[in-house]
């Protein structure tokens, strides 16, 4: 398809636009590599994770993202994620970058589009999908007093996934002549796969506990451990046989936290030692974050830590919600915003700022209807999640496949 006046209009201006692409100093890995676009820094976790499961295949396959310049991703993006700053609009930064990376797919998330890049990426023939589309336009300000390219960007663009029917329907007007696979998907989410656990372990702490209230208070700080115990507390005089999982969101505060814990005067076993609770412990301690898979599972009612005094952001809560744990947590989470409040929403979370909240909501959950209606709204709101992942993952499946490339 020839380009239009108007990307041709946008295409001159950036070539007068000065080259500013740094030295790319990553060398890029052998293989496959799918390149990732966010143009919403915010949502980096998200798009990682997503192109985290297409390499569930082929190990091998490498996952390059990029947000605009001057923006950087979360600090928690995972570790085998490559990340740099997308090229500028200028050509020759564009070319550099482009001849570097040879990305084999391009996923597109955000409505701020770049022509001149998601141009050069279609001249070289790379399968582009198009997240979330709704009201997508130019991402420089600047710029936006040229005749608009949208529509023709939007035709660069392998298939554009539409966050509702009502987009889907107007995209299929505007770009009438079927070169763009419009389809209607939804909103990509930020999922998380279920945590593995030692099923032995799994089968004797779950006879062992049996009858037995449960309640985890998980990737605690060791600030945060008084509030814990001081609800606890107050829980006991009405449930004399609820029990504590503490887990410490670092295995370097376990001895901090034990510390709290002998102060406190209630009976406590080490789950390090080899020890499993007994009828008349109160608090089991566990070291290692690692194990959380197993105690998700065995507890009704997760406290995410890390949230309830401020610095740390707070912790995934997907994690919990994916393994039937009623999600609480303290206000500061701004790393993981949108999972809270997905899962606040549907009433599968619930904020709790101190130890008064913190007892109410658990004595509230030791009825087993109310605890139940909290998991099963979190686990709805992972299924949903799934749904559009799937959905996404099988079509750039396809666009490999077709290029004769698979995962």
């Amino acid at each position: 398809m020839a380009r239009s006046l108007s990307l041709a209009a946008y295409l001159a201006i950036a070539r007068r636009q000065p080259a500013c692409l740094e030295k790319i100093t990553t060398q890029r890995p052998d293989g496959e590599l799918i390149w990732l676009h966010c143009a919403d820094p915010k949502r980096a976790r998200t798009l990682a994770q997503l192109g985290l499961r297409l390499t569930v295949h082929r190990p091998e396959v490498q996952i390059l993202l990029t947000t605009s310049p001057g923006q950087r991703p979360l600090q928690d993006l995972p570790e085998n994620v490559l990340w740099q700053e997308c090229p500028s609009e200028n050509p020759d930064d564009i070319r550099v970058f482009l001849n570097h990376w040879r990305p084999d797919l391009l996923i597109w998330l955000g409505q701020w589009l770049r022509p001149a890049l998601i141009d050069a990426a279609h001249q070289r023939a790379i399968a582009s999908l198009l997240l979330e589309a709704s009201t997508p336009g130019l991402e420089n300000k600047n710029w936006r007093w040229i005749p608009e390219p949208t529509q023709a960007t939007l035709h660069r663009f392998s298939n554009v996934l539409t966050i509702d029917k009502a987009s889907a329907d107007r995209f299929r007007k505007s770009l009438p002549d079927n070169s763009t696979l419009i389809c209607e998907s939804g909103p990509l989410m930020e999922e998380s796969p279920a945590l593995p656990c030692n099923e032995t372990d799994l089968e004797e702490l779950r006879a062992a506990l049996a009858g037995r209230p449960v309640w985890l208070a998980a990737r605690v700080q060791p600030r945060e451990v008084h509030t814990a115990l001081a609800a606890f507390r107050k829980v006991l005089r009405l449930a004399h046989r609820m029990l504590l999982i503490i887990v410490p969101d670092s295995s370097e505060d376990a001895a901090e936290i034990k510390q709290a814990v002998t102060e406190s005067g209630l009976r406590f076993a080490e789950w390090e030692n080899g020890t499993f609770p007994e009828n008349s412990t109160h608090i089991l301690l566990a070291e290692r974050p690692d194990e959380l898979g197993l105690w998700y599972r065995v507890a009704p009612v997760s406290l995410i830590g890390s949230s309830l005094v401020p610095g740390f952001g707070g912790r995934d809560p997907l994690e919990p919600a994916a393994l039937g744990s009623a999600v609480l947590y303290g206000p500061g989470v701004r790393q993981h915003l949108d999972a809270y409040t997905r899962l606040a929403q549907e009433g599968g979370a619930r904020i709790v700022k101190d130890a008064d909240n913190l007892a109410a909501a658990l004595t509230q959950l030791i009825a087993p209807d109310q605890v139940a209606a909290m998991a099963h709204a979190g686990w709805q709101v992972i299924s949903a999640g799934a749904e559009v992942s799937d959905d996404i993952i099988a079509r750039a499946q396809q666009m490999l496949e077709s290029q004769g490339r698979y995962l």
